[in-house]
């Protein structure tokens, strides 16, 4: 045998001596790495069913250990009534076929020779729960994936979710199946996914004969979050839709979206939470027709995290009662709190304001072909020297700065009006185009002639300012109880002219 034939056969008998070796080993001590992952999952998921009448848990059903493979069963079991009166108490079944590492031969024969710790091949099982799903799928698990486990705890793989066809008396449903990849740092500290789904269509008939129907296309997700030291994680996350087609009513009415996008960032610094969220539609439609795009941007910031978590699960825990009332049909109960409850309650709202919390609606925009409506909206929170205080000068100690502007376009008006009444049946041009310019003179007059906006080119303008107890509204200064004086008597004349 010469030479080189000679190193590559020491190789591999090498490779198999550790691969051999970090199976056994990987088989000694999987049990141990498994019940550690099971424990960390159901904490997070008592922390996602917080405030919810109903627990979920996930249970090592049985494993049996080889020295090159392991097969693992989990039952993953819901209780309570948010699974509704049909399901109480259902039941999701896992098999788990594990290849021991530190080389799997899923992972050689595919050529990713890092080593792990071990590779899960996984699937859902046919039970009472899920048959229905099996069904839909063709009697193939209808939910698959692989994970690889590696030294370090981190896991990274994928989770597969197969083509369903559905259909009833009442109702269908069709699924092009979705994929999604993720990569984990050890105990989820640090998490990224990124998925896909091609479509899904579901039709149904309400109780009352009305149908209903929604098609989707082109779902993209992305994450990339970390966990913070209060046990939630931040960071951004994408949603994008290319298509949404919604039919629905008697009059089998047709909502369209295309292009919606959402995306959302989040962050911590020392005890506050900052956070945003924008979305957009590029080309909203109705009936056929184009209505325009939309936008909205909110965002907060200086957010006293600590204070917001008490108060969060004081509300939760008060709302459990009423969840579970109203699924059982029995009446609500009356929300009531102890004096202990009152004061925890009152002293964590004095903490978040505090800190000063600033809320914001950015940008509510809607755009049509011949204008543009916007409104943006900034409110600047502290704490008041009592909570005792009357109702007026609470608000005003509560609140130091609010600054609202909306801007209403009378082409878009037009616009929107043109399409209400093409879509209520009005087929000629001249009556269409009288209809639309009269409903935006008809709020133009309103707006300026009740003083609550000033007509500023083709646009209805409005913009209110406060801060340091005083109002400024449309350019006029005045003090609050003039302001709210001023707003209530246009609005009795605006309901009196109705």
């Amino acid at each position: 045998m010469n030479k080189p034939a000679v190193v590559f056969l020491g190789f591999v008998v090498a490779v198999g001596a550790v691969s051999a070796g970090g199976a056994w080993y990987t088989g000694k001590q999987l049990e141990p790495v498994l019940q550690t992952a099971i424990q960390s999952a159901n904490k997070e998921l008592q922390t996602s069913m917080a405030g919810v009448d109903g627990s979920v848990t996930l249970e090592l059903v049985s494993l049996d250990r080889g020295v090159f493979s392991s097969t693992a069963h989990y039952r993953l079991k819901g209780q309570g009534s948010v699974f509704g009166e049909d399901n109480p108490n259902p039941e999701l079944l896992f098999v788990d076929h594990i290849e021991h590492g530190p080389l799997p031969f899923s992972r050689l024969v595919t050529l990713k020779w890092l080593p792990v710790m071990a590779t899960s091949h996984y699937e859902l099982e046919k039970n009472p729960t899920t048959e229905k799903w099996f069904a839909a799928s063709k009697d193939v698990s209808p939910l698959k994936g692989v994970a690889n486990i590696g030294y370090s705890r981190s896991v990274s793989g994928n989770i597969e979710l197969l083509p369903l066809e559905f259909k009833d008396a009442t109702s269908s449903v069709s699924f092009s199946g979705a994929n999604l990849n993720f990569d984990s740092s050890a105990e989820g500290q640090k998490v990224k996914a990124e998925g896909f789904m091609n479509s899904l269509k579901v039709a149904a008939v309400d109780a009352e004969g009305a149908p209903f129907e929604a098609e989707l296309a082109g779902l993209t997700v992305a994450s990339n979050l970390e966990k913070t030291t209060f046990g939630f994680y931040t960071g951004q996350n994408t949603v994008e839709l290319t298509d949404t087609k919604v039919t629905f009513g008697p009059q089998k009415a047709v909502l369209t979206l295309k292009g919606f996008e959402q995306k959302d960032s989040s962050e911590t610094k020392d005890n506050n939470l900052a956070g945003r969220v924008d979305y957009k539609i590029d080309e909203i439609g109705y009936q056929g027709k184009a209505v325009g795009s939309a936008a909205m941007a909110v965002s907060m910031k200086n957010v006293d995290i600590p204070a917001m978590l008490v108060l969060t699960k004081l509300y939760q825990d008060k709302m459990q009662p009423v969840q579970a009332a109203a699924a059982a049909g029995q009446p609500v109960p009356e929300l009531q709190m102890t004096e202990a409850e009152q004061a925890l309650a009152e002293a964590n709202v004095n903490q978040v304001l505090a800190a000063k919390p600033q809320l914001a609606v950015e940008n509510l925009s809607l755009k049509t072909t011949r204008g543009e409506s916007k409104f943006n909206l900034v409110v600047d929170l502290t704490k008041p020297t009592s909570m005792e205080l009357p109702p007026v000068e609470l608000g005003k100690q509560m609140v130091s700065l609010l600054d609202a502007n909306l801007t209403l376009s009378k082409p878009m008006i037009s616009d929107v009006a043109a399409l209400q009444a093409q879509v209520g049946g009005v087929t000629d041009p001249q009556a269409i185009e009288q209809q639309s310019q009269m409903a935006a003179e008809m709020v133009s007059s309103m707006a300026v002639g009740t003083q609550l906006a000033t007509l500023v080119g083709t646009d209805v303008v409005s913009k209110l300012h406060y801060a340091n107890n005083e109002v400024t509204f449309n350019g006029q200064k005045m003090t609050v109880e003039q302001f709210l004086s001023f707003v209530m008597s246009k609005a009795g004349a605006v309901s009196g002219a109705q």
